[in-house]
């Protein structure tokens, strides 16, 4: 059987649609199939393939493309819980704990018979369903809104959350859910993420359990894409079926597995950049949590080698370009102008010219010698390179260099994707 990534890339690879938001729409949504029926035992918990991702790209990039594809492929495939488009942190927990608004009970008389251990549950919930819910929005910044450092707090707290989670909400009430499963896949710019995400997100526990997303537009223009063959589309459900079928229980881990992971988790690892130091700590249960879903793809419940090698083939590839995700976020005064001149520069296919550039910054800075010192910057931190004589700015490009460890191969990646790899 062909794996799923394979399948569903060959599925939208006629779209406008970026390689990179397509394998990772995959990524995210199988892993919210899955829920916690399939998980890796390690030590005294067990590790489920819930991921929390964040495309990000300029305006128009495809993002919500991405998801709306694999979203309404799991519908079809008979996934149902998925989060309201906008809502609050005590609507969501609601939503999570099965007492929202399409109940004939009222909600407080729910969360009551919770609070109390009355009802089909119990005061320590057993007896209780566990718990999952799928984040799949266009427009993150809809659903969290900008700057709720309170639900960022609570979702981050959710990702590897095992047992009752129990939380009071506005009315007084208590609302209790047993065994949370979050998933995340949300689009967002550069910009919006600076708006919903203050700085002092890069010292919450929610940042170091983001992937973000890079990506580029893929330069089709499809004026009337054709709709994909009903075929191809009944095909990847019955995948996604079989896999559901398949894999349930413990993953099975090869002795040669393990000692690939062993072998990347001794050898620690960091972005290369600061603002990721927190992501870089809880780097390695990443890496398992995509290893899942990775033997998942192949409807097999066994954990191999493998499977390591492309779970941090995939992880490399984003890792490397998450500090084009962020861009100047949080580094320093101006930092927002910085990140607009580095957008223009790299959405222009000429050599822009100092003066393009201050027609887009005018409004931004005070006087046009601070846009000398940006650009001054910019070139220092290798993000701009100056073309010789005066003549204007292009972007400096940052290309993957490969691996000679053997733990990466970036040859499972589409051709697409290896345009950044040398």
């Amino acid at each position: 059987m062909e794996d799923f990534f394979s399948r569903y890339l060959d599925y939208t690879s006629s779209t406008e649609v970026p390689a990179v938001y397509s394998r990772w729409a995959a990524i995210v949504g199988l892993g919210a199939f899955l829920g916690r029926q399939y998980y890796l035992p390690h030590g005294h918990n067990n590790i489920y393939p819930n991921i929390y991702s964040m495309l990000i790209g300029s305006p128009g990039a495809r993002k919500g493309t991405a998801i709306k594809i694999m979203k309404r492929l799991l519908e079809q495939a008979g996934y149902k819980t998925f989060a309201a488009e906008r809502t609050s942190k005590e609507k969501f927990l609601l939503d999570l704990a099965g007492e929202g608004s399409d109940n004939l009970v009222d909600p407080d008389d729910l969360l009551d018979q919770n609070l109390f251990g009355n009802g089909n549950g119990s005061e320590d919930g057993a007896g209780e369903p566990d718990r999952e819910m799928f984040i799949a929005i266009d427009e993150f910044n809809d659903f969290v809104g900008n700057g709720n450092i309170e639900f960022i707090s609570m979702l981050g707290n959710m990702w590897d959350y095992n047992g009752l989670y129990k939380n009071r909400i506005k009315s007084g009430k208590s609302v209790q859910i047993r065994n949370p499963t979050i998933s995340i896949i949300g689009g967002n710019t550069p910009t919006s993420f600076a708006l919903a995400f203050p700085t002092e997100i890069f010292g919450q526990g929610f940042f170091s359990r983001l992937i973000l997303i890079y990506g580029e537009p893929n330069g089709k223009r499809i004026a009337f894409p054709t709709p994909p063959a009903a075929e191809a589309t009944q095909g990847l459900i019955g995948c996604l079926r079989d896999i559901r079928q398949q894999c349930y229980g413990a993953a099975q881990l090869t002795r040669g597995a393990e000692s690939l992971l062993e072998k990347i988790y001794l050898d620690g690892f960091a972005v290369d950049d600061v603002r990721f130091e927190s992501y870089s700590t809880r780097r390695f249960m990443h890496l398992l949590k995509l290893c899942i879903i990775t033997s998942a793809s192949r409807a097999s419940n066994i954990l191999k080698e493998e499977d390591v090698i492309y779970a941090n083939t995939m992880l490399v590839y984003v890792e490397r370009q998450m500090p084009k995700a962020l861009g100047e976020f949080g580094k320093a005064k101006h930092s927002d102008v910085s990140h607009k001149i580095i957008q223009l520069v790299e959405s222009s296919h000429h050599i822009v010219t100092f003066k393009e550039v201050w027609k887009h910054v005018a409004q931004d800075l005070e006087k046009m010698a601070d846009l000398g010192t940006l650009i001054q910057n910019l070139v220092a931190a290798d993000k701009l390179q100056m073309v010789p004589g005066g003549k204007g700015f292009l972007p400096n490009r940052k290309l993957i260099s490969d691996e000679s460890s053997g733990l990466v191969n970036f040859s499972l990646l589409t051709q697409e994707e290896r345009r950044y790899i040398v």
